[in-house]
C-alpha cells in the first residue's frame, strides 16, 4: 500500500487529492509545520535530504517531488487515468498545463512572497518586475479558464490537480485577490464540487477550509 508523508498546508495535497480521484488506498502520516518558522519539522528531513513534501513510500522505494510522484501513481497504480495520451488532440496542452504549475505558477508566487516578506519599497524594481510577472502569469490562467472548463480542455486531468494548490492553499501564504478574476473563481467553484477533492482535503487537511473565491 503507498504511504504519503503529508505536510499540512502544503503540496502534498495533490498527492491525497488524487489518490482520492484514483480511489487508491494508502496510508497517510500526518506532520505539522513549526508554528514559529513554518517550515517542516525534523522528523521529515529524516525521511529526506530536502526535509519537504510530499513523500511517497511504495514498498522499497521512496520519492519525493509531487509531479514526480503524481505521474508515478498514475503510471503505476492508476492506469493511466488523469493523463491524456499522445494521439489525445489535447496531449501538449496537458502537458504544458501540468509542467506550468511547478515551472510557472508556483515559482513566481513563491518569489512574490519572499520579496514582500523582506520589506522592500513598493517600488523596487524586483518587487514590481515580480509582481509584473505574476499579473501575466494569472492573466494567462485566467484566459485559459475562460477558454475551458479544466486545464487540459474538456477533461478534469493531473494539470488541474497540479495547478490548484497554487490558486487556493498557496495563497494561505501568499494572499491574493481574485476578484477581477472571474474564470479562475468559477473554476475553483467546480473543483470544490469534485467530492474526491472534497475527501481529500478533510482527511489531509481537516483544519483547513478551502480557499475556493
Amino acid at each position: 500500500m503507498l504511504k504519503i508523508h503529508h505536510l499540512g498546508h502544503s503540496q502534498s495535497e495533490r498527492i491525497v487529492w488524487l489518490c482520492e480521484e484514483l480511489n487508491l488506498s494508502y496510508e497517510l502520516q500526518h506532520y505539522t509545520r513549526d508554528p514559529v518558522t513554518r517550515l517542516s519539522p525534523p522528523e521529515l528531513k529524516a525521511l529526506h535530504p530536502l526535509g519537504a513534501a510530499p513523500v511517497i513510500e511504495d514498498g522499497d522505494l521512496l520519492l519525493a517531488e509531487s509531479a514526480a510522484i503524481v505521474e508515478y501513481i498514475i503510471e503505476t497504480h492508476g492506469a493511466g487515468r488523469l493523463k491524456l495520451s499522445p494521439g489525445h488532440p489535447d496531449y501538449a496542452t496537458f502537458l504544458y498545463w501540468f509542467h506550468f504549475s511547478n515551472g510557472n505558477l508556483q515559482p513566481v508566487l513563491l518569489r512574490f512572497m519572499t520579496l514582500n516578506r523582506a520589506n522592500l519599497p513598493s517600488d523596487h524594481p524586483a518587487l514590481t518586475s515580480t509582481r509584473n510577472r505574476l499579473d501575466q502569469v494569472l492573466a494567462l490562467v485566467e484566459s485559459r479558464l475562460g477558454q475551458a472548463p479544466y486545464f487540459a480542455g474538456s477533461e478534469f486531468t493531473a494539470a488541474d490537480i497540479m495547478n490548484v494548490f497554487s490558486l487556493t492553499t498557496m495563497r494561505l501564504f501568499q494572499p491574493l485577490d481574485f476578484s477581477t478574476y472571474p474564470h479562475i473563481r468559477a473554476y475553483l467553484q467546480r473543483i470544490g464540487e469534485r467530492p474526491a477533492y472534497r475527501r481529500g482535503m478533510t482527511k489531509g487537511d481537516p483544519d483547513l477550509i478551502p480557499l475556493l473565491s
